[in-house]
């Protein structure tokens, strides 16, 4: 390990064990009620509709084993209800009770007063700092959650994916958008060996998507590249990228392509920031007004 990454890692679990013993995760009676931190955190994350279970697990990233153990304390305890739904059984929904709305309620309250109790004795200038560097520490821990997935271009999550993606596209240029008119590849095109694609995952939900085509003969190239609204600005596009090229480039390609539409002007930006260079168009897309290219291995 080098210097500098176990100098990180050290100041990285120097932050852990000041924030777990500040916020008072490692008592049992997590905020002085009766329950500990893991089960105090599951009520909050079913809130007020229900969760389905397995959603819930995806959401907090636990196994399913310690995740039903939370649930029957927590039943037991007469804070929630599990039910399976009558339309397929292997599907269970948890919902709180009244007392379990109660009990999260007051679980609100005495976190209301924790985060009070970690401001009050800063000064001004301090509370400012501590708030502006909690708020980058969540977008960076938030960055460092999503999970780039390799999947069929058929999968629900690639579906939800590129509907949101051709919804926006139709929404943001000048003449609309028609995936008919498009030159996008079918989705045979995006499956190995002719291709990948990959999804972009928030505590188990799509966030984003990029299609990387590998023509028998011809430059690899990114197609249906998105990202979600809510997620942008955590420098998903960019990683994304460099995703892609690595692929393309352990599939033996030495040269990465892309066209885009003058409308997505932060897309454009990112290409040229990632390296790509503008070139004479290299295809007929009717929807393309620039065209970029990268070479990604060793000059011919």
């Amino acid at each position: 390990m080098h210097g500098e990454e176990s100098d990180e890692i050290e100041r990285v679990r120097r932050f852990n064990r000041t924030v777990t013993e500040r916020v008072g995760v490692l008592h049992d009676h997590y905020l002085g009620r009766e329950r500990p931190f893991g089960e105090a955190r599951l009520l909050w994350e079913i809130g007020e509709q229900g969760r389905d279970v397995r959603r819930l697990r995806e959401r907090l990233g636990l196994d399913s084993g310690y995740v039903s153990r939370l649930l029957r304390s927590l039943e037991a305890d007469g804070l929630v209800a599990v039910e399976q739904q009558p339309q397929d059984r292997r599907v269970r929904t948890v919902r709180l009770t009244e007392a379990g709305r109660a009990e999260r309620a007051a679980l609100d309250g005495r976190s209301d007063e924790l985060a009070r109790s970690l401001l009050e004795p800063l000064n001004s200038g301090q509370r400012t700092r501590l708030v502006a560097a909690m708020a980058e520490v969540d977008r960076l821990l938030t960055a460092a959650t999503v999970t780039l997935d390799p999947v069929d271009p058929a999968h629900p999550d690639a579906e939800h994916c590129l509907r949101r993606y051709f919804a926006e596209l139709q929404a943001d240029f000048e003449s609309g958008f028609d995936p008919a008119r498009s030159l996008l590849p079918d989705a045979g095109e995006l499956r190995p060996p002719r291709g990948e694609f990959l999804v972009a995952r928030l505590h188990g939900e799509p966030v984003g998507c990029a299609g990387l085509k590998l023509p028998s003969g011809a430059p690899a190239e990114i197609k249906r590249m998105w990202v979600g609204p809510h997620v942008r600005g955590l420098g998903l596009g960019r990683r994304l990228l460099t995703e892609l090229e690595a692929r393309a480039a352990e599939h033996g390609r030495e040269l990465l392509r892309l066209d885009t539409n003058k409308a997505l002007a932060p897309a454009i930006g990112l290409y040229r920031s990632c390296g790509f260079q503008e070139v004479p168009a290299f295809n007929d897309e009717p929807y393309a007004d620039h065209w970029f290219e990268k070479r990604i291995g060793p000059p011919d």
